[in-house]
């Protein structure tokens, strides 16, 4: 009777050459892989905020104008330190949240000492996942603060300049209207991509003083930031150009996660990526009546 014949395995060569080539397109793969999730988290966050965009807009036909950035002194200061994106609450779909912040106010004795009531509290670690930009791995939240648990947001409102300026579309106190914006809502920037800062102390959505009681780093920024709280960092003026999450100082200027510039918003509710060479015009793009002529950057 003939033997049966045990068929050959494969040699170590053979082996090596088969985990060889596995190994090669897998590193031909996985660039093209995380590149079609780069573009995901890019075009979710442009959705973010045309959604925004589109809150910004209907909030402004039902009221005449525009939110406050951040109100200080705004309706009799009824919600002092109250950020735009808690005012458009109502128009995202977000009507019972808008209800319990206007519960913390009626029953907060005292709403000038910012963290003294507890219903603030829960909201200030409240995340809204639209205000998230999702290619931020911290976010959404919430994270431990200085004062319990926080919820953030990578999107603030462009309030001129600088701070001081108040020449932007939403700033402290302010009351902007459409027809107010000389030089086009086409022309002018009206929200920003920054993530919150390194170590999670500003970029906070629903209440924050920023810098000096005016929303700066918080939920505003400027073209040309001024430090005037120190952190390390130099004085400035900062200008749009690329950052890093451990760099406390680029919470100063406009920057995102995306490869190569950021997303912003245009008054006319267009979102628009504007890659960093842009910097020499960001800061004619931020002013509403400037009379700057400038093209905007393709």
């Amino acid at each position: 009777m003939r033997r049966r014949q045990c068929p050959n395995g494969y040699t170590l060569i053979e082996l090596l050459v088969v985990i060889g080539i596995i190994a090669t397109l897998l590193g031909l793969l996985l660039p093209a892989v995380q590149k079609v999730r780069a573009a995901t988290a890019r075009l979710q966050c442009q959705n973010n905020q045309k959604q925004l965009a589109l809150a910004l807009h209907n909030y402004h036909d039902r009221r005449g104008q525009l939110p406050p950035g951040l109100s200080v002194k705004s309706e009799g200061a009824r919600l002092p330190f109250l950020g735009w994106e808690a005012r458009i609450l109502p128009d995202i779909e977000q009507a019972n949240l808008w209800r319990q912040v206007e519960e913390a106010f009626d029953s907060d004795p005292d709403p000038l000492k910012f963290y003294g009531h507890v219903p603030h509290h829960r909201l200030l670690g409240k995340p809204v996942l639209l205000f998230n930009c999702p290619s931020d791995p911290r976010l959404p939240g919430p994270k431990p603060g200085m004062f319990g648990l926080i919820a953030f947001t990578s999107y603030l409102g462009v309030e001129g300049r600088n701070q001081d300026t108040k020449d932007g579309m939403l700033f402290r106190d302010s009351a902007v209207r459409m027809i107010d914006v000389t030089d086009g809502t086409s022309n002018t920037l009206m929200l920003g991509e920054r993530p919150p800062a390194a170590d999670l102390r500003y970029g906070w959505w629903y209440r924050g003083w920023g810098q000096s009681q005016d929303g700066s780093l918080e939920m505003l920024l400027g073209a040309s930031e001024r430090n005037v709280v120190g952190e390390g960092c130099p004085a400035g003026p900062f200008s749009f150009a690329p950052g890093r999450f451990d760099n406390q100082c680029d919470v100063f200027h406009f920057w995102s996660l995306h490869s190569g510039g950021a997303n912003f918003v245009f008054g006319d509710g267009s979102v628009r990526f504007l890659s960093y060479s842009a910097e020499p015009v960001i800061s004619a793009l931020t002013t509403r009546a400037g009379g700057e002529v400038v093209t905007v950057p393709e």
